[in-house]
């Protein structure tokens, strides 16, 4: 046992302590944070207005009339449903190198092509979590909205939109955990991420078991983090309906 110790003691020292190699890991889960971070602030952005089209379409589909600013309006719609199907149906990290390699393959910012592809790709889904919160709305809300003057536009604003973002935001913090390890695919362009970080360490000392188990346990304690700041925000929201 205390030969396992020894060992176990002399593995954490040249992996993390001789060289300063833990500072790998640190600047990695600064990177990590920074992407996913930027990467939620546009996937929200994204999302929110992508699925007012997609929600305000489907409520009005019936009474709109066939007007040329209708049909802009359904061509904008298709366009959003296309965005959804190839952004949701493709992997991330093949979207990534999309971006990276062919789009973006002037650029050496890793990072913000990194922050531009999981942004596109969270947006694809928050706008489906929003979607289904303002299709949850009562269609009373909107006309409640209407006889106190307000417009479609301004009942989505001051109305709708409150209340959806009330009912979707633990969907929207799961969406920020899910984002944060999908992150961890962000090396496949030369992004110094967390898994990056260890990838960097083995290299350098060939020994893969103690780099590798710090970067999951690093992932593990920023997702039960999350996890509990989730699990609080819950709690409170079921509470204020009481």
């Amino acid at each position: 046992m205390e030969a396992w110790f020894e060992g176990l003691k002399a593995q954490f020292h040249l992996n993390f302590i001789q060289g300063n190699r833990w500072r790998y890991l640190m600047e990695g889960l600064g990177n990590t944070l920074l992407i996913t971070g930027l990467a939620l602030v546009m996937g929200v952005a994204i999302g929110i207005l992508i699925a007012i089209v997609r929600s305000s379409y489907d409520k009005t589909q019936m009474t709109a009339q066939r007007t040329p600013a209708r049909r802009l309006f359904g061509a904008l719609n298709g366009f959003c449903k296309v965005y959804l199907t190839v952004l949701r149906g493709t992997p991330v990290v093949v979207q990534l190198m999309i971006i990276y390699f062919v789009i973006f393959a002037w650029s050496d910012n890793g990072t913000m092509v990194a922050v531009l592809a999981f942004g596109l790709n969270s947006g694809a889904y928050v706008a489906e979590i929003v979607r289904g919160g303002i299709m949850s709305i009562d269609n009373g809300q909107f006309e409640a909205g209407r006889s106190l003057g307000f417009n479609y536009a301004s009942t989505m604003r001051y109305i709708v939109i409150p209340q959806t973002f009330r009912n979707v935001l633990p969907s929207l913090m799961n969406e920020f955990i899910a984002l944060l390890k999908e992150t961890s695919v962000a090396g496949y362009v030369a992004v110094h991420d967390l898994t990056k970080g260890g990838d960097i360490i083995r290299s350098r000392t060939y020994s893969p078991f103690m780099p590798l188990i710090a970067v999951a346990l690093i992932y593990l304690v920023l997702v039960m983090f999350f996890s509990w700041i989730v699990g609080k925000l819950e709690r409170r929201l079921r509470s204020s309906d009481h």
